[in-house]
């Protein structure tokens, strides 16, 4: 069942979207406080209270939050939300530096194209964390899975004002990287968050077990991944147009557990859950 506003406070509001920020990743965890250790130490990023409630990771701009949960959340990659990552101005310095330290690696470091490294770090309940070469070293991209990741693509920068990586829409053009298929796909920036999205023809490429018989993705709540989130000063006014729209919105307007803060759920492209906060992020 939809959330619906009233009819005169939805026509209240500008139907131009507001402006939107990314505010955090929402991860389940057996261990809040071990997962908070792990994020600060292996990677630049430092301990925070999200709205003064809740342990949490601040990562220059934005949070990682941690949902606690009795058992193991699942893990396999089957909804939209594939990994996360940090950058690494030396790829081989900082692999080396993470294995000294005892950083356990799903992918070890891999030469991708000439000068550009990439590994996938084995992170809390099996979260996956990946370093590649950057400029940074910073927290910088999100990576999605999409049946359509052009449009998608559009959907995020018409509702979140994402901006285009390259300064330009994505083409329909299939491309292929040693055999598996990354394109048509979407690359966007959300503040200094690179959305990345690749077709489901890779996911069924890279894990053909767990994507035998499947057309379409799960949704990551309950997953290790559990949702992506971004913010708007005026909620009301935002949730009034993807209503108008005919988004599906999941979960009405409530104050997260323990805060004065409010936030909604809807559900985007391809499954995806993803919560709209009011009142954009902030270190405490």
């Amino acid at each position: 069942m939809k959330f619906m506003l009233p009819l005169a406070a939805a026509a209240a509001f500008a139907q131009t979207m507001p402006e939107a920020h990314f505010h955090h990743l929402h991860l389940n965890v057996t261990d809040p406080a071990a997962s908070v250790d792990f994020y600060t130490t292996k990677f630049d990023a430092e301990k925070g209270r999200f709205a003064g409630a809740h342990d949490a990771v601040w990562a220059q701009k934005s949070w990682l939050l941690f949902e606690k949960g009795a058992a193991p959340p699942p893990s396999e990659i089957l909804s939209a939300i594939w990994h996360f990552g940090w950058g690494a101005e030396d790829m081989k310095a900082a692999y080396a530096k993470q294995l000294a330290s005892g950083t356990m690696f799903d992918t070890p470091i891999t030469e991708l194209f000439p000068g550009f490294f990439y590994a996938y770090v084995l992170g809390p309940n099996k979260a996956v964390i990946e370093l590649n070469t950057a400029k940074h070293h910073q927290f910088g991209h999100l990576h999605l899975l999409s049946a359509d990741a052009p449009a998608a693509g559009e959907w995020y920068v018409k509702y979140f004002g994402t901006k285009w990586a390259s300064g330009r829409p994505p083409t329909r053009e299939p491309r292929f990287i040693r055999g598996y298929q990354i394109g048509p796909s979407a690359s966007m920036m959300a503040d200094n968050v690179n959305v990345i999205i690749f077709p489901i023809q890779y996911a069924g490429q890279q894990w053909p077990e767990q994507w035998k018989g499947r057309t379409s993705f799960v949704t990551p709540k309950g997953r290790v991944v559990d949702h992506v989130a971004f913010s708007f000063e005026n909620l009301d006014a935002a949730l009034a147009i993807f209503q108008k729209d005919g988004v599906k919105v999941v979960a009405a307007p409530a104050e997260i557990a323990g805060t004065k803060v409010r936030s909604a759920f809807i559900e985007g492209p391809d499954n995806i859950l993803i919560e709209l906060v009011e009142g954009h992020a902030k270190k405490e």
